[in-house]
Parts: structure tokens; C-alpha cells; sequence
């Protein structure tokens, strides 16, 4: 059960989720032509059978992801992890902009989940190591502290660059990554 808190923190951090929960769900899309639009060549029972079935199934399967993944964020899976392994969301977000921050030259920080001990941890690698290969850690979230990822805007203000990532940082993404490693 989450303190007052963290519930505070959920709050906080479910604008930063995405609008998974104002999406409406995905329609098969009408075809701009009749089934039989492409006869002699393709026949409009096998047009039929692969928008009416096949695409069908396709976008009804895009649904029940999404409401997966939407069950998962209300239930606040990730962020529970969250703080149950770094106190709090600003904890985690400061942890991991200093590690970030920490690499010398170019590199990447990381949100990572260690599948022995079930638990999430912030690692950096240099230049284009890979998290998992170098430290075992199936990769969640990474941080891009290469120059080319921020030069141009930030010049070699890094800190800068770290505060303006949390804004555009794919939170749905990060939870299904979490959801799939867990299984």
C-alpha cells in the first residue's frame, strides 16, 4: 500500500505518464475502396477477409496492450518500484541526473532492473558500452550524454540538458520495459 506520499508522488508523476487515460480506444479504419476495388487481381473476398480479420485483430490486439499497459500505470507498478528502491520519485530523478551527470567524456546513465535481485538500479557506462553486457542490468531508461545529443541546443551545459530530459522522457515506454523484464 502506497503512503500519502507517495500517493502525492503518483499524482505528480501521472501528467508525466503520458494521456494513457484519455485515449480512446483504436477503430479499424474503413477502406477508402470497395473489397472488390482490385479484382481481377486481388479478389474481394481475400480484401474482405484481411481488413475484416486480419487487420481486425491487429487493432484489437493494439487495444488490450494499451489497456495492459494503462492497468499497470494506475496500479502504479513502476512507481512503486520507484520508491521502494530509491525513497521517492525527486530521489530517484536526482540520483540518476548525478550519475548522468558523473560520466566523463561521453557515455550514457541508466535505469536499470537486476532481475536477481528484483529490484531497480541507476548505473552509467562510458562511450557506447551496453548496460546489460557490461552490469548484467536489463535496460529501462537511458539517458544520452554524448555532446551530439545536446550540444547544438545546450552547448556543453549538461546539467541544463539533464533538467530539460525529464520532460520529454517516454514514461509508457519505461513501464512497459519494466512489465515485460518482470516476467
Amino acid at each position: 500500500m502506497l503512503s500519502r506520499a507517495a500517493y502525492s508522488t503518483s499524482r505528480k508523476l501521472a501528467p508525466a505518464l503520458g494521456s494513457l487515460g484519455c485515449r480512446q480506444k483504436h477503430k479499424l479504419p474503413d477502406l477508402p475502396y470497395d473489397y472488390g476495388a482490385l479484382e481481377p487481381h486481388i479478389n474481394a473476398q481475400i480484401m474482405e477477409l484481411h481488413h475484416s480479420k486480419h487487420h481486425a485483430a491487429y487493432v484489437n490486439n493494439l487495444n488490450v496492450t494499451e489497456e495492459k499497459y494503462l492497468d499497470a500505470l494506475q496500479k502504479g507498478e513502476l512507481l512503486e518500484a520507484i520508491i521502494r528502491d530509491f525513497g521517492s520519485f525527486a530521489k530517484f530523478k536526482e540520483k540518476l541526473t548525478a550519475v548522468s551527470a558523473g560520466v566523463q567524456g561521453s557515455g550514457w546513465g541508466w535505469l536499470g532492473f537486476n532481475k536477481e535481485r528484483g529490484r531497480l538500479q541507476i548505473a552509467a557506462c562510458s562511450n557506447q558500452d551496453p548496460l546489460q553486457g557490461t552490469t548484467g542490468l536489463v535496460p529501462l531508461l537511458g539517458i544520452d550524454v554524448w555532446e551530439h545529443a545536446y550540444y547544438l541546443q545546450y552547448k556543453n551545459v549538461r546539467p541544463d540538458y539533464l533538467k530539460a530530459i525529464w520532460n520529454v522522457i517516454n514514461w509508457q515506454n519505461v513501464t512497459e520495459r519494466y512489465v515485460a523484464c518482470r516476467q
